[in-house]
C-alpha cells in the first residue's frame, strides 16, 4: 500500500513537472509601454499598457460611455510630473498621479487620481482621492489609430499636448508650466559679473521667447563686444528685425553673411540671404 502512494505521488510530481514544461510563453495582446519626455525643464512619465482595436467597437461598448476607465489595458495608467503643471488650467502638483478618464459622446471626463496602487479602476477607488476632475471635448479623426497611444505634442519650452487617442478618437489635454520664471530668475543672477557668452545666450532666449526686446538688445551688443561673430551678428540683426528696425538690420545681416561666407558656413550665409530679402521687402 505504501509503495503504491508512492508511486502514485512520484507520477502525480512528474505530471505536474511536464505540465509546467509544456507552458508556452506568447506576446501579451496590451503591451507595457512607459514614455519619459522632456518638456523645458520638467520631465513628464507616463506608464500604461497598450491595447489594440482587433475588429472591435471600442468607445461606446468595449469602452462603455459615462463609466470610469483605467485608460488602458491591465494596471491603471500612472502618469508622473517632475516639476508642478497645470492641465487645463488646473494646477498639479510635481508628484506620480493615476490618469483616469469617464470616456463619453460628447465630452471626456478626466481626472488625476492621488492613490497608484490600484490594478485597473480598482475595488477601493474613492473619488475624494481625485487631485481634479476637467473635461475635454473628444476629436474625431478620419483616420483609425489601430493600438491606443498616449503621447506628447505640440512642444514649447512652457507648453506641450497629451495626446490619448485610439480608434477613431483623440484626446487633447493642454499642459502649461513656469518654465521662464526659472530661466529668468538663472538669467538675473547670471549677469553679475558675466561672460559674453552668458550675455549672448540670454539675449538669445530673450528674442526666441519675446521678452524684453530692448534688454537683448543691450546684452548682445556685451556680446559682441572685441567679438565680431557672424552667429551673434545675425542674432543682433534679427533683434533688431523684430524692433521694426530694418535698415539696421541688414546692414548687420550683410556683414553676417560676410562672415559666414568666410567661415564657409552655408547653412548662416543662406539663412541671412533669406533675411535680408524679406527684410529689404519691408522697407519699399
Amino acid at each position: 500500500m505504501i509503495k503504491l502512494k508512492l508511486a502514485f505521488t512520484v507520477a502525480l510530481v512528474l505530471c505536474l513537472v511536464g505540465l509546467s514544461m509544456a507552458q508556452i510563453t506568447t506576446p501579451k495582446l496590451s503591451p507595457h509601454c512607459v514614455l519619459t519626455h522632456e518638456i523645458g525643464f520638467n520631465e513628464i512619465t507616463i506608464d500604461y499598457s497598450r491595447p489594440s482595436v482587433r475588429d472591435r467597437i471600442i468607445f461606446g461598448d468595449l469602452v462603455p460611455y459615462g463609466k470610469l476607465w483605467r485608460t488602458g489595458a491591465n494596471a491603471s495608467t500612472k502618469i508622473k510630473f517632475k516639476d508642478d503643471v497645470t492641465l487645463e488650467g488646473h494646477e498639479v502638483p510635481a508628484g506620480e498621479y493615476t490618469l483616469y478618464t469617464i470616456p463619453g459622446k460628447d465630452e471626456w471626463t478626466i481626472i488625476i487620481h492621488t492613490a497608484t496602487s490600484y490594478w485597473g479602476v480598482g475595488k477601493d477607488y474613492k473619488e475624494t482621492d481625485d487631485l481634479v476632475r476637467f473635461n475635454v471635448k473628444p476629436i474625431i479623426l478620419n483616420h483609425k489609430i489601430e493600438t491606443m497611444a498616449i503621447e506628447v505634442s505640440d512642444i514649447t519650452a512652457n507648453a506641450c499636448n497629451l495626446e490619448i487617442k485610439w480608434d477613431h478618437t483623440l484626446i487633447k489635454i493642454n499642459l502649461k508650466m513656469d518654465t521662464d520664471k526659472k530661466v529668468l530668475a538663472e538669467i538675473d543672477d547670471k549677469m553679475k559679473g558675466v561672460s559674453q557668452a552668458t550675455y549672448y545666450q540670454a539675449a538669445v532666449y530673450y528674442l526666441e521667447n519675446d521678452k524684453d526686446l530692448n534688454k537683448a538688445l543691450e546684452w548682445i551688443d556685451k556680446a559682441l563686444i572685441n567679438n565680431e561673430q557672424f552667429w551673434i551678428l545675425r542674432h543682433k540683426a534679427m533683434i533688431l528685425a523684430k524692433l521694426g528696425r530694418y535698415k539696421e538690420a541688414v546692414v548687420l545681416a550683410e556683414r553676417s553673411m560676410q562672415l559666414a561666407a568666410q567661415a564657409e558656413n552655408d547653412d548662416f550665409k543662406k539663412q541671412d540671404e533669406k533675411a535680408i530679402a524679406e527684410w529689404r521687402a519691408l522697407l519699399k
